[in-house]
């Protein structure tokens, strides 16, 4: 993979304390569909999520929503607004934003961002995939994880280091994952070629 055709982004069901936080989904969705990266998110239209994929949407861009079918009716499944897949269950969700993302981001959000963020971040620690993760750390919302991250690799409970990105504007975050799929696509061609 040398090209960042679709972006999985979580982010929260709730708009957030900061206005901020829903003008920073806003724009990373006009980005995305300006760019013609598909987004594959959640599939819910409320909160940072309906903001995100309506940007998008109203921008022309391709909008994959994957939903659990008890979330359907509790986050206003985002019917009409692009593809929507309904899964049984939050296995099979993230089993497929996986499958169809080229890279992740993490916009602000509560518990089921962060599960959804650290879930990934362990999968490419066990090398179960090697897509870039980016946290889009609008106003500092992700300096707490990072400041843990960085206790559990000096108390020696992350050997290597937790592998993501972080960037601070969200006009960044695009420009930060091309590079990082770039670099990977480079990385697997130098293996493949034995050097």
């Amino acid at each position: 993979m040398t090209e960042l055709k679709s972006v999985c982004v979580f982010c929260g069901s709730s708009p957030g304390a900061d206005p901020a936080y829903v003008e920073g989904a806003r724009a990373f969705g006009r980005a995305l569909a300006r760019e013609n990266i598909r987004l594959v998110y959640g599939g819910g239209h409320i909160g940072m999520m309906g903001e995100l994929s309506q940007a998008v949407f109203e921008g022309g861009g391709k909008v994959l929503g994957i939903i659990p079918e008890f979330l359907v009716a509790r986050e206003h499944a985002a019917e009409g607004k692009g593809e929507l897949r309904i899964v049984r269950d939050m296995h099979e969700r993230k089993s497929l934003m996986v499958m169809e993302a080229d890279a992740f981001v993490a916009l602000p959000g509560g518990v089921g961002t962060l599960e959804e963020l650290v879930e990934q971040l362990t999968w490419l620690q066990l090398n179960r995939h090697a897509k870039p993760i980016l946290l889009a750390n609008i106003k500092g919302y992700w300096n707490p994880l990072i400041a843990l991250m960085q206790h559990m690799f000096d108390q020696k409970f992350l050997y290597d280091g937790v592998r993501y990105y972080t960037v601070d504007r969200v006009e960044d975050i695009i420009p930060q994952l091309r590079a990082a799929v770039r670099k990977q696509g480079e990385a697997v061609k130098a293996v493949a070629h034995g050097m």
